[in-house]
């Protein structure tokens, strides 16, 4: 699927530099950008997601080592 990003004058200068110090696209850099955020964040979106069922699977558990 194509899209248009949006960018202004900063962030273009900046994404062109990164690119040209990489050696490679504008297009490239953004992509790998985007690929990274998102796999941070579905990282952290998992943790966050296991860590509350330990919590609820384990409340009891938890509430007596805490004693």
């Amino acid at each position: 699927m194509a899209m248009t990003l949006r960018l202004d004058d900063e962030q273009t200068e900046a994404l062109r530099q990164r690119a040209e110090f990489e050696g490679t696209s504008m297009q490239d850099v953004a992509l790998r950008a985007v690929t990274e955020y998102i796999e941070r964040h579905s990282r952290a979106d998992a943790i966050a997601h296991y860590t509350q069922k330990i919590k609820t699977d384990y409340a009891e558990v938890l509430r007596r080592l805490g004693e």
